[in-house]
């Protein structure tokens, strides 16, 4: 048994300075797990119980204008993200070495690069809730929103510090897409009634969701069926976070809208 732990702990360790960028450790908020921690503590603290408790007996904050630079800003940023694959040539590497671990030094650095910058983009999301919170809306604070935040800060920072693996290239390509149409609705939203009408595709959004989660799984079935040279465990942590989103969304959309038809 101590000999396959020492032989687990090699191939991490071979894995890792293989695939890691040490510039890494220099950026902001991935020396240590301690500051992001911190935030996510905050952040659950505050959505969870002091900001209701502050808003009990407040009116609810309009935001309107807050909302809609945030949301356009949004926009703006999950655009960038979804064009960086494209300026780094990443798709043409995923193609002509799409099951291997071969790489430059320079696709190596724009790959942590472009998972900084996403990794960033879930951290700024957390405003999300916390304008619910403002807004006292808080019964749009679920499980399933406060989870897929929080899980989503998570594992974008461990994976940009631990194993920076190529399957993100594709994850965060579909993620934001996704975050266009979605920060898009939001934005339409926050500029009032008027602009109401041009809301009627809400009940997609989850659709596209889901969508995204089911391609996300089978590329990641097919990464695992042809045994391609990319980190196994990477791969499987995709697989079993995207299943999990899968049935909330799932859930959530059955609850929201099959329901309420039926009713």
């Amino acid at each position: 048994m101590a000999e396959l732990m020492h032989l687990v702990v090699d191939n991490y360790n071979e894995l890792v300075e293989n695939t890691k960028d040490p510039m890494v450790d220099t950026w902001l908020l991935m020396s240590s797990p301690w500051p992001v921690f911190m935030i996510l503590a905050c952040y659950l603290y505050f959505v969870l119980s002091l900001g209701p408790k502050l808003m009990a007996n407040r009116k609810a904050f309009h935001l309107t204008g807050a909302l809609i630079v945030y949301n356009f800003v949004q926009v703006i940023f999950s655009i960038f993200l979804a064009y960086l694959p494209f300026q780094e040539s990443a798709f043409s590497h995923l193609i002509n070495n799409a099951c291997s671990a071969t790489r430059t030094v320079e696709f190596s650095r724009a790959l942590s690069s472009g998972a900084w910058w996403y990794f960033f983009a879930k951290v700024t999301e957390l405003l999300d809730t916390i304008f619910f919170v403002l807004r006292k809306k808080q019964n749009q604070v679920t499980f399933l929103h406060v989870y897929h935040h929080t899980i989503t800060v998570l594992f974008s920072w461990g994976y940009l510090k631990f194993i920076p693996g190529e399957q993100g290239i594709v994850i965060g390509f579909l993620n934001s897409l996704v975050h266009i149409a979605m920060y898009s609705y939001y934005l339409i939203a926050a500029m009032g009634p008027k602009y109401q009408k041009y809301l009627w595709w809400k009940r997609y959004m989850t659709w596209i969701q889901l969508i995204q989660f089911c391609l996300m799984v089978a590329y990641m079935l097919g990464l695992l069926a042809y045994d391609c040279k990319l980190p196994k465990a990477l791969t499987l942590f995709f697989v079993g976070n995207a299943t999990v989103f899968l049935f909330l969304f799932s859930d959530f959309y059955r609850k929201a809208y099959i329901k309420k038809k039926q009713i």
